[in-house]
């Protein structure tokens, strides 16, 4: 099994070397070569995650990564998405909403697992979460059908990293993973959600409360906190004078699924060291 394991290794190092895209960085999207330790930690938390969801008989899990330091906002992850089993791409595929260079615009994304891990991370750690059959089998359905015309992809192309849940002209990644997640617990539901605003409603219906983003006016202004992804104005006056930004993060939607007992199990690696938690359905 070791020697398995290495050579599995050696495979997804060679691959993550030849295959993963440069990082982006900056706003003009200055092209960077990871160094060799940053895509070995990227294809070790790829077979890791794999191996995971392999274990597991789920077609669908959620997961999340640490791309950005929020702990001044008491804040781990800053970013997730779905990996997706037997998706055209790949055995499992991450399909995932992400800003284009810094600009005011996203797209969505399908990477392969060592593509996900290998975009430029504060911190290699990660969790899974699987989820309650009935919605994961919904959620896979609807994945698998993104490309199909006639399935809503609930995707609003101008990016904001502030946006205000339930925004209809802005939207970031953990907007969109949200509303997606809403329209997957409608259908398992028998409920028809076909737009943004219908999947945010769903999702306030059944609890969900958005994380709470301190950024004081001082700070704005002092800081350079403008930005073509940072849209102040999207957030009514009256929190533009308090600082206290809503915001959709990756915890508020894990803690919304695990309220609504949606959440079937988690598994999560920091520091290198795993822990199995506790399933909260």
């Amino acid at each position: 099994m070791r020697r398995l394991h290495a050579r599995l290794r050696a495979i997804a190092l060679s691959l993550a070397i030849c295959l993963a895209p440069e990082a982006q960085a900056g706003d003009a999207c200055e092209d960077i070569t990871l160094p060799p330790q940053a895509v070995a930690a990227a294809a070790d938390n790829a077979l890791r995650v794999a191996a995971a969801l392999d274990a597991e008989d789920a077609p669908v899990a959620i997961v999340s990564r640490v791309g950005t330091d929020l702990s001044k906002h008491e804040l781990f992850y800053s970013h997730a998405g779905f990996a997706l089993r037997d998706h055209p791409d790949g055995r499992w595929t991450v399909i995932h909403l992400l800003n284009d260079c810094g600009s005011d615009r996203s797209a969505l994304h399908a990477q392969g697992l060592v593509n996900f891990y290998a975009d430029d991370l504060v911190r290699p750690d990660t969790r899974i979460t699987w989820l309650r059959r009935d919605l994961a089998d919904a959620l896979a359905a609807h994945l698998l059908a993104l490309g199909d015309h006639s399935t809503p992809r609930l995707h609003t192309p101008r990016y904001s990293t502030i946006a205000r849940p339930g925004s209809s002209d802005y939207q970031n990644s953990t907007a969109w993973l949200l509303e997606t997640l809403a329209l997957a617990e409608g259908r398992a539901r028998g409920l028809t959600v076909r737009d943004r605003g219908a999947a945010f409603t769903l999702a306030q219906l059944q609890g969900f409360k958005p994380d709470t983003v301190r950024i004081a006016y001082r700070k704005r202004i002092v800081g350079g906190l403008f930005a073509a992804n940072v849209a102040f104005t999207d957030h009514p006056i009256g929190t533009r004078l308090s600082g206290d930004y809503p915001v959709v993060t990756v915890r508020a939607i894990l803690r919304w699924l695990a309220r609504n007992g949606a959440i079937a199990q988690e598994r999560e690696w920091r520091d290198g060291q795993e822990s199995i938690m506790p399933g909260a359905a």
